[in-house]
């Protein structure tokens, strides 16, 4: 993708690196499922996928990615790591292993998985990261479930945090999360953005835009998100699924359908609180 198409598809998350706005989230494939969903996705025009050292899957990610036939340069990989690897050496080592599941030899996002803000070494953990984009060893580094006083910590250090993937969704819209990001420059990675349960999908809100555009109700809600300037990773290994999923930019909502999913929001926090839940 280049030009005008690039600049509808894709966010920038730091200067010449930009992240396809759709990828494809893994968890919880594993085996010759995951490696069958990467390739088809692929295969269907994801050039976005995501994944990460506990869903145990990063080498049949690898297995798909190389059964695709892909340039590795074509595509956006994101891994996370474990909080075990929280310190500026231990990320390196993490790099390493990642790179070596994976079968690559670099990353273009690599997260700090969770805060872990009990261990209290997140912000070592972003520098380590910090120092692996100035090797070139990484493209672009970032977070995933930091909450605002954990960013605030690692801004409070010079770093700038670039991305960070947290779980939104239409009743999980977090207003004050997504506001500090935006008022910090944060890019919005929205993990679960079709929700757990999917109940919202029913609501006019979303089948009223869907029966009106010709799209699904997951289509609108994707759409939703990347109008928005979120980047969304979607889980789906039905290829139909799939290239639904990724046919987000040939219609747009109207402000008035985009407010009426916003007013969704039910205020619940996200299903895993980061102060105390990690891995």
């Amino acid at each position: 993708m280049s030009g005008i198409a690039e600049e509808i598809t894709t966010a920038e998350v730091t200067p010449g690196v930009r992240i396809p706005f759709i990828g494809l989230g893994t968890w919880p494939l594993t085996g010759e499922d995951a490696a069958a969903a990467v390739s088809s996705a692929i295969a269907s025009g994801y050039r976005h996928i995501d994944t990460a050292e506990n869903y145990a899957n990063e080498a049949a990610v690898g297995k798909g990615i190389r059964r695709s036939g892909i340039e590795r340069g074509q595509l956006f990989l994101t891994t996370k790591f474990n909080t075990g690897w929280h310190s500026q050496r231990g990320v390196r080592d993490a790099f390493g292993e990642a790179v070596k599941r994976l079968g690559t030899d670099y990353l273009d996002l690599f997260l700090v998985h969770w805060p872990n803000p009990a261990q209290g070494r997140f912000v070592e953990a972003c520098e380590g990261l910090q120092e692996l984009v100035d090797d070139g060893s990484i493209r672009a580094w970032g977070v995933s479930n930091f909450k605002p006083a954990h960013l605030r910590l690692v801004q409070d250090t010079g770093l700038d945090v670039p991305l960070n993937q947290v779980q939104v969704d239409p009743e999980h819209g977090q207003p004050g999360q997504l506001g500090y990001h935006r008022e910090n420059g944060i890019l919005t990675a929205a993990y679960s953005p079709l929700g757990r349960s999917g109940s919202f999908l029913g609501h006019p809100a979303v089948s009223g835009p869907a029966r009106e555009l010709g799209k699904t109700p997951a289509q609108i809600v994707l759409r939703w998100h990347v109008q928005q300037g979120r980047v969304a990773i979607p889980k789906s290994a039905d290829q139909q699924r799939q290239r639904e999923n990724l046919d987000v930019f040939s219609f747009a909502l109207t402000q008035a359908q985009l407010d009426a999913i916003n007013a969704l929001e039910t205020g619940a926090p996200p299903r895993l609180d980061s102060d105390t839940y990690f891995h």
